[in-house]
């Protein structure tokens, strides 16, 4: 079917009245003074613009025949070329998905791309797609330093603001960046993503960091076509709240002027540039053919307001001025359209026959590529004069027997000296060390460039990192409590974890999270201090998730997660029983047999926790009790109490929520032949219907039962007991399993 901008863009261009040439003007000079832009340039912004437009119309031409699979388009956003223009190639840069004239901008800067080819592969979802390998249709590609991003609610402003970060901190460290020293990060996105809270914590954090002095040169570009979908954006609400915003410096400029866009897009990228600042660069644009192909405009807009936006259509608009100014003739013009029209198609007409992903294995080697790397990661060896200059004396190795909090504050700090591109950092964290002192003295071991606080925003927190993790740094955030992660899970599942999937490993974000959590804190704080939610975190393809409970364990299994990191870009979440944080003794006041010794980096091998790996304690062949955090404790007094009376039981200590320890998991089953899950987590959504699955999946047929806390929240003081799962349950639920 036509589309009727289409028609539009030949009609009016067909009855122009040519400009008189001008005597004199090169291409190289001004096409209309006094603004920048050349002829050539204009030219060859147009050949974008008419790229961008002829892919919007083909997306829809291959979806009309079951070719294509994506029709949401950049028709009525293409001046974002013009930024492209002013910028450099080498500037990082994570677009919107309206953002098709800035990436074919990009494209003509750098030798050695097909960009149209490559837009239409990802819209036929081919194998051939030179960044998502027909996972999904985003504009990216390495040599041209566009980092992939779904990009449908603001969702990656917070990593651009952490790439913006990282290029200053990089240079800082004197640590490998993939950014030029000077180099400027863009990030585009639309007017009614402007108003999601990711975006609005993104350009707060900027702000925030700008205005206490810290290098942050971030160019923001807001595409603002007036709509979301259905919903209008009122007249003048960006301007209204951006273009006054003390520390974010405020540029405007009219996306259906190529000339003054062009500028104003030169004028903000050099005062970035310069600065080192973030700046707001808001172009008005206008959102043509509606949402998306799907999208039945008329039900919500009139055909008189849609025809009157045909007249500032960007692509129309930069015609006439070509024409006008005597630099092409109307049948110029024309003949530019249709013959990228007949390029643009030829090209679907070929796509459109090749192969795409066949298989589960296809689709997700990325995922198992990254799981098998991570899980054969091995940590460095750290210089012995570093690891002296960061720790003094004595060593960690030689201080005797840790707390579990000990040895996670010591193991940061091994890393800090292992890895010179580590960084620590989140709310609380630097000088205070931390709610619990888990990161006290870390600061002043390693500086304050490299453990630092950052505003209270877990989202900020989570987008630093991830911007900092594809700018070659290795970053460590802290999330308070686990019930603060909900916040910004978001962060973690559509960013995180999809930049590997959706970049086919081209781009890895390696991050390790650190989230205080879980219950048996005697009821302090409630459910925002105590929260044993972690079915989001278990939910997502291909992080891992780390569940130490031991000092030992904890230690060697941050060096783990480190090196997973750091080698194969792994985004590990590493979950810390805040209950077991100073806890030193397991059965008896006194007994000091929670503590334990740091493992001894010189023995890297006997110390070594791979992931996916489990613990077992005892040699019991009554019941094998399989439990995590806080529940190991608990399960090895239990198993004290069980010996008694005769009951002989190990525990096994999985360690790691995901991937689960199956193989573990499944032999220490068999050798009892009875299994009892003890799941501090929940009922409906908790560990324990994983472990159980696994095992009936695996061919388990001897007895099988599982203990959880409730289904509630954790309510304040004593309260908490009620839901928690305790000694007592798992004791009489092990008893009553036995004897069957």
């Amino acid at each position: 079917m036509a589309e009727q901008i289409d028609d539009y863009f030949t009609s009016v261009v067909s009855g122009l009245i040519p400009g008189e040439s001008r005597p004199g003007v090169g291409p190289e000079d001004p096409i209309q003074p006094p603004f920048p832009l050349s002829v050539r340039g204009a030219l060859d912004l147009f050949d974008a613009q008419l790229g961008s437009r002829h892919l919007d119309l083909a997306a829809r031409w291959l979806r009309s025949r079951g070719k294509g699979f994506y029709t949401i388009g950049s028709s009525g956003h293409e001046s974002n070329a013009a930024v492209a223009a002013v910028l450099r190639p080498t500037d990082p840069a994570l677009l919107h998905y309206r953002s098709g004239g800035f990436f074919l901008a990009r494209a003509q800067q750098v030798d050695g791309s097909d960009p149209l080819r490559d837009v239409l592969l990802g819209l036929v979802a081919a194998t051939e797609e030179p960044i998502s390998g027909g996972r999904h249709k985003v504009f990216g590609r390495r040599d041209l330093n566009i980092i992939p991003q779904t990009s449908t609610i603001a969702s990656h402003l917070p990593r651009a603001v952490g790439v913006a970060f990282s290029i200053a901190r990089s240079e800082k460290l004197h640590v490998p960046s993939p950014w030029s020293a000077d180099a400027v990060a863009v990030c585009s996105f639309g007017d009614a993503s402007a108003n999601h809270s990711t975006a609005v914590g993104a350009i707060n954090t900027a702000v925030h960091a700008a205005y206490q002095g810290l290098p942050l040169p971030l160019l923001l570009v807001c595409e603002d076509n007036g709509i979301g979908i259905s919903t209008r954006t009122p007249q003048g609400w960006i301007a209204a709240n951006f273009g006054d915003r003390a520390g974010l410096e405020y540029f405007e400029a009219d996306g259906s002027d190529l000339p003054a866009a062009y500028a104003t897009a030169r004028d903000a990228a050099d005062w970035v540039r310069r600065h080192r600042k973030p700046a707001f660069l808001h172009l008005r644009t206008v959102r043509l053919m509606g949402h998306a192909g799907s999208d039945v405009e008329t039900a919500y807009r009139t055909s008189a307001e849609i025809a009157a936006d045909f007249d500032r259509d960007p692509v129309l608009c930069t015609a006439k001025l070509l024409v006008e100014r005597g630099h092409l003739s109307p049948t110029d013009a024309l003949d530019l359209y249709e013959q990228k029209r007949a390029e643009v198609l030829e090209l679907a007409e070929q796509v459109g026959e090749l192969p795409q992903l066949d298989s589960p294995a296809a689709v997700m080697k990325p995922l198992t590529d990254s799981a098998v790397e991570a899980a054969a990661a091995v940590p460095e060896r750290v210089d012995s004069d570093r690891r002296a200059h960061f720790f003094g004396s004595p060593l960690p190795e030689d201080e005797g027997r840790l707390t579990t909090g000990l040895a996670i504050n010591r193991a940061l700090l091994d890393v800090l000296a292992r890895y010179p591109e580590a960084l620590v950092f989140g709310e609380d964290v630097a000088r205070k060390g931390g709610v619990y002192g888990v990161t006290r003295g870390l600061m002043k071991r390693a500086g304050s460039a490299r453990v630092f606080d950052t505003l209270l925003d877990e989202q900020a927190i989570l987008g630093l990192a991830l911007g900092a993790g594809v700018s070659g740094l290795l970053p460590i955030p802290e999330i308070q409590y686990l019930a603060y992660l909900h916040n910004a899970a978001d962060q973690i599942r559509g960013e995180g974890a999809t930049l590997q999937f959706f970049s086919d490993r081209q781009y890895r974000n390696p991050m390790v999270v650190r989230v205080a959590g879980y219950g048996y804190q005697k009821g302090f704080g409630g459910h925002f201090h105590n929260d044993n939610g972690v079915a989001a975190l278990r939910d997502i393809p291909g992080i891992v998730v780390a569940s130490p409970a031991r000092p030992d364990d904890a230690a060697a299994m941050m060096h783990t997660c480190a090196a997973a990191a750091r080698t194969a870009g792994a985004v590990c979440v590493y979950l810390e029983p805040i209950a077991l944080y100073h806890t030193r003794d397991l059965y008896e006041d006194g007994d000091e047999q929670w503590l334990a010794a740091y493992p001894d980096p010189a023995k890297r091998a006997e110390n070594h926790v791979p992931i996916g790996s489990a613990r077992t304690y005892g040699d019991g062949t009554d019941l094998t009790i399989v439990t995590f955090g806080n529940g190991v404790r608990m399960s090895l007094r239990v198993a004290r109490r069980l010996e008694k009376a005769h009951i002989a039981v190990r525990v096994v200590d999985m360690r790691w929520l995901a991937p689960l320890p199956v193989h573990d998991i499944l032999r220490e089953a068999n050798a009892t032949g009875r299994v009892l899950v003890v799941d501090e987590t929940r009922t409906s959504g908790g560990v324990s219907e994983g472990v159980v699955a696994a095992l009936v999946d695996d061919g388990f047929t001897g007895p099988l039962a599982r203990v959880t806390s409730d289904d509630s929240f954790i309510p304040l003081g004593d309260a908490a007991l009620e839901v928690l799962l305790s000694e007592d349950t798992i004791e009489a639920a092990a008893v009553k399993l036995v004897s069957r």
